[in-house]
């Protein structure tokens, strides 16, 4: 998804929100289930989404795949840098509650 996306890039999504066209998504391609994306949504078709990729030349689509269905929307990037507060506070809480535990990278060094 670069430009838009790069490495690094933490994001919160949302299961079962509105899917919009333009929305950045998580989905599979119902043509290769065991690929997890996050690309953009341009269309409903099929009972699915088709998506396409920020970076055409590079990135693969539903111009390869075909249909996807949708798991989540993205509904907040963070640069690399991390996610705000991370040395502590709620951030750590909440992360704690989902996982039962932190991510080393989030853990203060």
């Amino acid at each position: 998804m670069a430009p838009t996306l790069l490495p690094g890039d933490w994001l919160l999504v949302r299961h079962g929100a509105r899917v919009r066209p333009g929305a950045v998504v998580l989905a599979r391609f119902r043509g290769r289930p065991d690929l997890l994306v996050i690309k953009r949504a341009v269309a409903e078709s099929e009972g699915g989404w088709l998506l396409a990729s920020d970076n055409a030349r590079q990135g693969s689509d539903s111009r390869q795949y075909g249909v996807a269905d949708v798991l989540a929307t993205v509904v907040r990037v963070w640069p690399r840098g991390g996610l705000p507060g991370r040395s502590g506070g709620r951030w750590r809480s909440a992360l704690r509650r989902c996982w039962g535990q932190v991510p080393r990278r989030l853990e203060p060094s």
